[in-house]
């Protein structure tokens, strides 16, 4: 099909120089992209949260626009973010889940950084003249990789991050809005393009000791996760404290997103830390109580609770304050193309994303989206909500399937945004159109890795993944079923999910029982569903 042009390297199209449309520097808009982690759609006030509050964002809320169908590309933290950077679909590049150790990102078939010659948004901007920086969290290569690339390789001038390479020093977890604050004061007088992501409310929970006092009438777990969210809305006031005091609040465009739907909520046992991703020591998964906002499924799922997240821009004078947007189909690959158009670039040439530029949208007018947008997951894939292995979105209708396309399910968002109701019987035209266009556009994907997007040192040292013998092999057949059979007598509440007490009951005293649900348990959610028990990793 035209439409997905199968590309060998997809990133070497990226090659000719932007250029600036009519535009005078005093009338080129600053840009501030704050990305949160983990943060649902259901966490704010202003989307009616019960308890959480967020003054700063409903602020923000109040004085842009709150566009409600938002999407993310992937409903964990290293392709969501490419798609935002890049402007295209983060599988076109090989980035289906988040970027872990180089032996894990192997396994999975996955580079260990995103290609410095991809498209990249800051590069664009800083090409036009624009200083650029990146605060915060990065996480487009992992903390474990050595001879990752640095911000700087993707155009950002400055940078202070953490959970970049090995070889990058970490910045403070709590320090990404002063940084913000003090290159907004530096850079008053040029236009600038700034990332502001956030750590929150990722694991582990680090809320700062003003927060937790704040919050001190809830119970233990609403506590933690309400200084959580206080410190990344705070955050976003200073961002907007600083805009004032600069006086350019007025030419600056900023957003609030989050990377994905809210993490699952772990047992009580699990109230300490075991997630070392931004090398500090803090609460764990118990704490972890964020909303979809009634959207299904969360974080690693393809349904709407997992990708759709709130999305608040504010642009004095050209984005309508205090509306809420219903109808536009928004999503991560737009930003670039979008915020482009805001800035006057035009874009080169040769450069083929999957975006749509929807400055009208910004500016309050009706907007109807015209591509499909894609979604490929390779992560978890147990029921209720994480079964999906691909989706596709077209206007109205949204198809949810499996690899093979034997299961699916469809649903008309505009009128099911909780996707409750499955009109796939109803419908088997629309059905057989998007499951072919879904399988379609996946073919289109890359299936090796660019070898100049791996880490040679790290992968020197690790093993060769082991060959799929065409048949299974004599000791297989036995010990599969055996597996399956253990993880049926394990899981007593029949959820499909193995928790830590479920696995140590089932375990009946053996030994290293803790270091071993850690080695089955990959995507690190502190479960164990079916797939990562019955196949762990190396076998």
């Amino acid at each position: 099909m035209k439409l997905f042009p199968r590309l060998a390297h997809p990133v070497l199209f990226f090659l000719s120089a932007v250029t600036i449309a009519a535009a005078t520097p005093a009338s080129r808009p600053n840009i501030i992209f704050i990305f949160a982690d983990d943060w649902g759609w259901g966490d704010l006030s202003s989307h009616g949260h019960p308890w959480l509050k967020t003054p700063h964002l409903d602020r923000l809320a109040r004085e842009g626009t709150d566009f409600h169908q938002f999407n993310v590309l992937n409903p964990v933290c290293s392709p969501s973010r490419t798609a935002a950077m890049t402007g295209m679909f983060p599988s076109r590049f090989g980035i289906s889940q988040h970027f872990a150790a180089p032996a894990q990102n192997l396994a999975r078939n996955m580079p260990d950084w995103l290609d410095v010659r991809a498209p990249s948004i800051a590069r664009i901007f800083q090409q036009a003249g624009y200083r650029t920086a990146h605060f915060g969290k990065w996480h487009l290569t992992n903390r474990n990789t050595h001879g990752a690339p640095e911000p700087t390789a993707y155009g950002f001038d400055e940078f202070a991050i953490f959970n970049g390479g090995a070889e990058t020093a970490s910045a403070d977890l709590h320090a990404t809005p002063d940084n913000a604050a003090k290159f907004i004061a530096a850079n008053k007088d040029r236009p600038f393009y700034l990332n502001v992501w956030l750590h929150e409310s990722h694991l582990p929970h680090v809320p700062t000791k003003a927060s937790l006092e704040k919050w001190s009438h809830l119970d233990e777990q609403k506590r933690v996760y309400a200084a959580v969210i206080t410190d990344g809305d705070n955050a976003v006031g200073r961002v907007l404290e600083a805009l004032d005091s600069a006086g350019i609040a007025q030419n600056t465009i900023v957003i609030f997103s989050s990377d994905n739907g809210p993490e699952t909520t772990a047992p009580a046992a699990q109230r300490e830390s075991r997630d070392n991703d931004a090398k500090a020591a803090g609460y764990g998964g118990y704490y972890s109580v964020g909303s979809s906002g009634g959207l299904r499924g969360e974080k690693r799922s393809l349904f709407e609770g997992g990708v759709r997240v709130p999305f608040l821009v504010r642009w004095p004078g050209r984005t309508p304050a205090g509306a809420i947007n219903h109808t536009t189909a928004f999503t991560a690959v737009d930003l670039l193309p979008t915020l482009c158009a805001a800035a006057g670039i035009t874009l080169p040439s040769d450069y083929r994303g999957d975006g749509e530029n929807l400055l009208a949208a910004l500016a309050g007018q009706p907007v109807k989206r015209t591509r499909p947008i894609f979604w490929d997951w390779t992560g978890k894939a147990a029921d209720p909500h994480w079964w999906p292995r691909l989706a596709v979105r077209d206007g109205d209708w949204k198809l949810l399937l499996t690899a093979d396309a034997q299961r699916v399910a469809l649903h008309r968002l505009t009128t099911d945004r909780a996707e409750a109701v499955d009109l796939a019987k109803d419908h088997p035209e629309i059905v057989a159109r998007l499951t072919q266009l879904a399988l379609a556009w996946k073919a289109t994907l890359p299936t090796t890795v660019d070898p100049s997007c791996i880490s040679v040192a790290d992968r020197a040292a690790a093993p060769a993944p082991l060959p799929v013998p065409a048949a299974p092999l004599a000791p297989a057949k036995k010990t599969t079923p055996d597996r399956a059979a253990a993880f049926t007598r394990m899981d007593t509440n029949r959820d499909g999910l193995l928790t830590p007490d479920e696995y140590v009951a089932g375990q009946k005293g053996a030994a290293n029982i803790e270091s071993r649900f850690k080695n089955f348990d990959q995507n690190g959610d502190g479960k164990l569903n079916r797939e990562e028990f019955i196949t762990p990793s190396g076998r």
